[in-house]
């Protein structure tokens, strides 16, 4: 294993300014000659990726002009060595394991306290992994049981659950739809096809299958 760098290169990417603020004032308590960047969507993003040499990258799911697994891909294909952090609010049990599939290193929730950031940090830095005991826990089960919660949210596509989410939230379609950077009546397709899969035909019924799954 390499020793921890000194200096560290580390990219925050979050469409709120507080969060990023918040976990930047984290990172400098553990690591004060850290050389930190900030992002507010996966275009910058990939921005960042391209021009400077980084050795982790701490993003949110749910950010403008782009998808998490688009930029999973993108990090692999530019800078396969970059340790990658999803870091969102999303119910660790039903999300995590999905992220650490599509190719992260690890996921943290932002309910997270201080010590469990800075716990994870240090694991990313140090090995390039992390997962909560409650994802571990979850990992080691469907390794015995196979998958444990089969649900019809699983069956969604990551922009499915994301206009999912958001939906929920009570964002109206329009806005929905500048916040993605996609066509009004492709969030509507969206919509209609995630309503299909899940075999509902209201918000308020979407709210509640979210509301079920999510505790």
């Amino acid at each position: 294993m390499k020793a921890l760098k000194l200096n560290v290169r580390i990219v925050v990417a979050d469409d709120h300014g507080i969060v990023r603020m918040g976990l930047i004032q984290t990172v400098k308590r553990l690591k004060p000659e850290a050389v930190i960047f900030e992002v507010e969507d996966y275009k910058s993003l990939y921005k960042v990726i391209l021009n400077e040499e980084l050795d982790l990258a701490i993003m949110d799911v749910n950010m403008p002009n782009g998808t998490v697994q688009e930029a999973i891909d993108y990090i692999k294909i530019h800078q396969p060595d970059l340790k990658i952090l999803i870091f969102s609010s999303q119910d660790e049990e039903l999300y995590g394991m999905r992220y650490l599939k599509m190719g992260a290193g690890g996921y943290l929730s932002k309910q997270s306290s201080t010590e469990v950031i800075e716990t994870a940090l240090t694991a990313m830095l140090s090995t390039g992994r992390y997962a909560s005991n409650d994802v571990k826990e979850a990992i080691f089960l469907e390794s015995i049981n196979g998958p444990t919660k089969k649900t019809a949210l699983e069956s969604l596509s990551d922009r499915e659950l994301q206009i999912a989410n958001k939906l929920a939230e009570g964002i109206p379609l329009k806005e929905l739809s500048n916040h993605l950077n996609l066509h009004q009546s492709t969030v509507s397709t969206y919509k209609n096809r995630l309503f299909e899969k899940l075999k509902i035909r209201s918000i308020p019924e979407l709210v509640e299958i979210l509301r079920l799954y999510n505790h």
